[in-house]
Formats: structure tokens, C-alpha cells, sequence
């Protein structure tokens, strides 16, 4: 009977249903998601009991460090505002660096090349390419075109002359703020300094042409040592010549074989620090009774080398002068082959007391030169209108009438001061 009934039980148990197969499944499902609930709240006890054990370890290691609580407070303090300090560092800094890159963006829409080509990194393109702002302005100033001359060389091998040609210049940079300028060449050829010459003045030009040829004796053994130099000026008739650029060029990198004639873009020259050409004494002495200047020459030193044999041939010429005119001259002899001259020469003018604040003496040092024009060292004045110790030694003289008074005086170039006396007499 019980097995009977167990049959029946296992043959009724054992019919397949769809029913019975649709309601085994979601018990399975139920029991799956029970076992990864269970699962996962062990993890997180493991996780809970890791990071108790963590934490008690990291207070036992502070409970080991000789330091009080408030110590310790105030390091974690300092190392948390370090932290935000390079924080904010490099937050700002790749803010000042997006910024950079917005400004250096070309082109319409914010595109240039390089990011229309393949998108290289503006960052690197400013490492590589990045200059300072005096380098910048150097970059500046050597891609500021001054201007260009012509010019022209030919040798002369029978009588062994240099001929050289100022022709014109064009696109010239203005000097004066007018917006012109008035060039002038000057011609020398290197390293003598005492043969030069000068073109005309052509006054408020940027495009100036000269056509002026000029000559110089040098025998072909020594041209290979010399540079010829083409320096363009702006002419100041107040005050010293400003250089506009130049154009050197040294002899033994050219076929003389041939003329020359061409272009060339003008350079900028160097500023070179004021030539020394020496000093001066001169006595001065005022009888106010008898109207009497006397101007004694005593003596000069450490002169300009001139002359090729490094010495030179001095002399100097004493002018009166009053309104711009030349009233009297004189000259003093000549030395030779002497760079510190001693005179010891007097030389008297017949000047009323009231006419003593107009009256300028010009004093200037010349070397004598038996072939060709004589070339002047430096030069200076005194007067009541003059300045610095032209000044003080003329009022010296005043003050202590019927006695010689003695200065020295540095010379000057002489275009320096016959600037300054073109000023004084423009001034009336």
C-alpha cells in the first residue's frame, strides 16, 4: 500500500508541466540573489574591518611619536595649505598658459596653420620659439631696414688709385620728426682715420643722389689690408650728426680686376665711445684800463695720432669772434712729429670793456699736412655765452683783471662745437 501510494505520488510528481516549469525558475533566481546579498555584506564587514584595522595601526604609530596633540595638529595644518598652495600653483599656471595660447592664435575662427596641418602642441611651439623682450627687440631693430646705398669702386693700377663712388641712397630711414632727413655720406678708408671726405648735405630727403666721386692714393701691396667704410649721416646744425647706417666693406673680398657698381642694404653702425683727442692750456689775461685781451697758447697734451707714423704736425689757429663773424685770427707755429706740443705763445686783441660779453674766442688744434687740406684735431671756445669751463674760465679772467689766468680744456670735436656756436647765434 505505501508503495502504491508512493508510486502514485512519484507518478504524479513526475508528470511534466509547463506550470511546474515556470515555477521552479524564479526560485532559483530568489536563491541566487540571497546568496550575493550575502555575499557582498561579507565584503563589507571585511572592508569595515580592514579599515578599523588601518585606522587603529595609524593611531598607534602617532601614540609612538614624542610629540603633544597640538604639535601634530599644527603639521597636518602646514602640510594641508602646502598642498592647496601648489595646487593653486599649477591651476593658475595653466590658466595663464591657456591664455597665452588664445592671444598667439592667428587667422579667422582662432585657426592657423600649424593647427590646421596636424595639430602640434602650442605649448611646445612657444618652448622652442619662445625669446625674451630684449631679445625680441634686438630681432626688432636687426629687421628694421635703414636703407640701401649704390656704389661704385674701381682700382686705377697704373697710378694706383682707389676711386670710389657715392651714387644715391633710397628708402631712408626719417631722423627728423618731419618725417625726412638730411643725408650726407662720409668716405673713409680703414685703419686710416685722418683721410676723409664728405658728400653734400641734401636736405629733407629720404631718397638722396649724390653722384660724387672720391680718390684715394694706396698702392695695390697695401689695399688688402684696409676696409673701405661708406658711413650715411643725418646733418644737425645744432647738434651732433646722427648715423643712419653704414656700409663696410673690406678690400680683400672683392676683384678690383673690374668696376663695381651695386646696391647694398645699409647696416647699423657701431656707437663708439668718444674718441679722446686731447687737452689744451691757455692763459687768459684782461686789461679792462687799456681794452687789452691777451690769449697766450702754453701748451697741449696727449694728442690724436694723425700722421701714419703715429705722431702728428700740430698748430693752433686763435679766431675773435662776435655775432657769428669772424673779427681776427691767428696762428701759433708748427710742431713736429709731437703728440704734447709746447708753445708758450702770446697773442693780444684790442677789445673795449663793453663790447667783453659779446666777444667768443674759438681755439682750435690743427695738423699741418704739406699735401692736401690741414685736419683739425679738436677744438673749443670760452666766452660769456659759453658752457662748463669755457664759462668759468672767462669769468675767472673777469674777476681778476691784469692777471693770467691758466686752464686746461679737453678738445672736442670740431663739428661738435661749431654746432654749438651755429645754436648761440641762432638764439639772437
Amino acid at each position: 500500500m505505501k508503495f502504491n501510494l508512493f508510486r502514485g505520488h512519484e507518478a504524479v510528481s513526475a508528470e511534466p508541466t509547463s506550470a511546474t516549469t515556470l515555477t521552479m525558475a524564479p526560485t532559483q533566481v530568489v536563491i541566487v540573489t540571497a546568496a550575493d546579498t550575502s555575499s557582498s555584506n561579507n565584503t563589507e564587514i571585511n572592508k569595515n574591518d580592514m579599515f578599523e584595522e588601518i585606522k587603529s595601526k595609524f593611531l598607534n604609530e602617532i601614540d609612538k611619536i614624542p610629540l603633544p596633540p597640538w604639535a601634530l595638529i599644527a603639521i597636518a595644518v602646514v602640510a594641508a595649505l602646502l598642498i592647496l598652495t601648489c595646487c593653486f600653483c599649477i591651476i593658475k599656471k595653466c590658466c595663464c598658459k591657456k591664455k597665452k595660447n588664445k592671444k598667439g592664435k592667428k587667422g579667422k575662427d582662432g585657426f592657423n596653420m600649424k593647427n590646421m596641418q596636424g595639430g602640434e602642441d602650442d605649448d611646445d611651439d612657444e618652448g622652442e620659439t619662445g625669446l625674451t623682450e630684449e631679445e625680441k627687440e634686438e630681432e626688432e631693430k636687426e629687421q628694421e631696414k635703414l636703407g640701401k646705398l649704390q656704389y661704385s669702386i674701381d682700382y686705377d693700377f697704373e697710378n694706383t688709385k682707389l676711386t670710389v663712388g657715392i651714387l644715391q641712397a633710397a628708402d631712408l630711414i626719417s631722423m627728423d620728426s618731419g618725417g625726412t632727413s638730411d643725408p650726407y655720406v662720409k668716405v673713409l678708408l680703414l685703419p686710416d682715420k685722418k683721410k676723409k671726405y664728405d658728400t653734400k648735405v641734401h636736405k629733407k630727403t629720404l631718397n638722396p643722389v649724390f653722384n660724387e666721386t672720391f680718390v684715394f692714393k694706396v698702392p695695390y701691396e697695401e689695399l688688402g689690408g684696409k676696409t673701405l667704410v661708406m658711413s650715411v649721416y643725418d646733418y644737425d646744425r645744432f647738434s651732433k650728426h646722427d648715423v643712419i647706417g653704414e656700409v663696410k666693406i673690406a678690400m680683400n673680398t672683392i676683384d678690383l680686376g673690374r668696376p663695381i657698381e651695386e646696391w647694398r642694404d645699409l647696416e647699423s653702425a657701431d656707437q663708439e665711445e668718444p674718441e679722446k683727442l686731447g687737452d689744451i692750456c691757455i692763459s687768459l689775461r684782461y686789461v679792462p684800463t687799456a681794452g687789452k685781451l691777451t690769449v697766450c697758447i702754453l701748451e697741449a697734451k696727449n694728442l690724436k695720432k694723425m700722421d701714419a707714423c703715429g705722431l702728428s704736425d700740430p698748430y693752433v689757429k686763435i679766431q675773435l669772434l662776435q655775432g657769428g663773424k669772424r673779427l681776427k685770427k691767428k696762428k701759433t707755429t708748427v710742431k713736429k712729429n709731437t703728440l704734447n706740443p709746447y708753445y708758450n705763445e702770446s697773442f693780444s686783441f684790442e677789445i673795449p670793456l663793453e663790447q667783453m660779453q659779446k666777444i667768443l674766442v674759438a681755439v682750435t688744434v690743427f695738423d699741418y699736412d704739406k699735401i692736401g687740406k690741414n685736419d683739425a684735431i679738436g677744438k673749443i671756445f670760452v666766452g660769456s655765452k659759453a658752457t662748463g669751463l669755457g664759462l668759468k674760465h672767462w669769468s675767472d679772467m673777469l674777476a681778476n683783471p691784469r692777471r693770467p689766468i691758466a686752464q686746461w680744456h679737453p678738445l672736442q670735436p670740431e663739428e661738435d662745437i661749431d654746432g654749438q656756436l651755429a645754436s648761440l647765434n641762432a638764439k639772437k
